[in-house]
């Protein structure tokens, strides 16, 4: 619904909206909704990826779904919230006169809705990703403290018990307090931050040139050009097709959903 109607707008001279002030109302808030939601979600996944990295046995499959479930809810509530409020008079998103429709320009709408919508949810997959990679560090750090490095000449240890002939040699020795099991756990943590890090970084290129421009234009009446701002607008909406392919090539769960999607058996 969002993107047919947005590339109608494109194609129509000058830019212009000619299906109404329905047609509008109802674009401007799926818009808003849409992209809130999009960018809400990374967050969600953001912190899902941290929780279970940092709290992995509190964090278990019972408490992820009552998480995940409040998450999405709340997701969604924030972005209904944030798309509707033009409908009940915070500022106006068509004009008949120059024929134009767009997301409402009151300046104190544009700073709650560009907050609420990009620079809160950026601070906090920010600060998220910086305490799973504090994280990963201090267990990696941890690891190299745990481990008996190997000496470059024999050593030997001696130890007076109540039978003081017994002597215990040990000859290069090398000991690291290790199981299999925390060695996949320490790379599946790796793959997820390393997942959230590429996740953040596609999701900060392809929405802050949009988001720059939605909070400066309105409150410095700057007059950004109508092809740069359907550049941003535009890369704003390739996040949502990047999103996925990251998900599939780290996550076998969303790569084996494509596959059944996509693929026939």
């Amino acid at each position: 619904l969002v993107m047919p109607l947005s590339w109608v707008k494109e194609l129509s001279a000058g830019r212009r909206w000619r299906l109404g002030r329905e047609l509008c109302l109802v674009w401007v808030c799926f818009d808003v909704l849409c992209c809130t939601a999009s960018i809400w979600n990374v967050t969600a996944i953001a912190l899902d990826r941290y929780w279970s990295i940092t709290r992995h046995l509190e964090y278990t499959l019972l408490t992820r779904r009552r998480v995940s479930n409040v998450m999405i809810a709340l997701t969604w509530a924030l972005s209904a919230a944030i798309s509707l409020a033009p409908l009940f008079g915070w500022g106006e998103t068509y004009s008949p006169e120059q024929e134009r429709c767009q997301v409402s320009q009151e300046p104190s709408y544009t700073i709650v809705s560009t907050g609420g919508a990009f620079y809160l949810p950026l601070c906090v997959v920010l600060f998220v990703y910086w305490k799973i990679y504090k994280a990963a560090k201090f267990r990696m750090g941890g690891r190299r403290r745990n481990a008996v490095v190997p000496l470059p000449e024999a050593a030997q240890v001696k130890e007076a018990s109540c039978e003081p002939q017994m002597v215990f040699t040990a000859r290069h020795a090398a000991i690291a307090f290790q199981t299999d099991g925390e060695t996949w756990r320490e790379q599946k943590e790796k793959k997820a931050a390393l997942m959230v890090g590429i996740l953040i970084g596609v999701f900060v290129l392809c929405w802050i040139p949009f988001f720059i421009t939605e909070l400066i234009s309105p409150l410095c009446s700057c007059n950004i050009p109508p092809v740069w701002k359907s550049i941003f607008l535009w890369l704003g909406y390739s996040n949502s097709f990047f999103n996925p392919l990251i998900y599939t090539a780290f996550n076998k769960n969303y790569n084996n959903a494509f596959k059944n999607l996509f693929v026939k058996q």
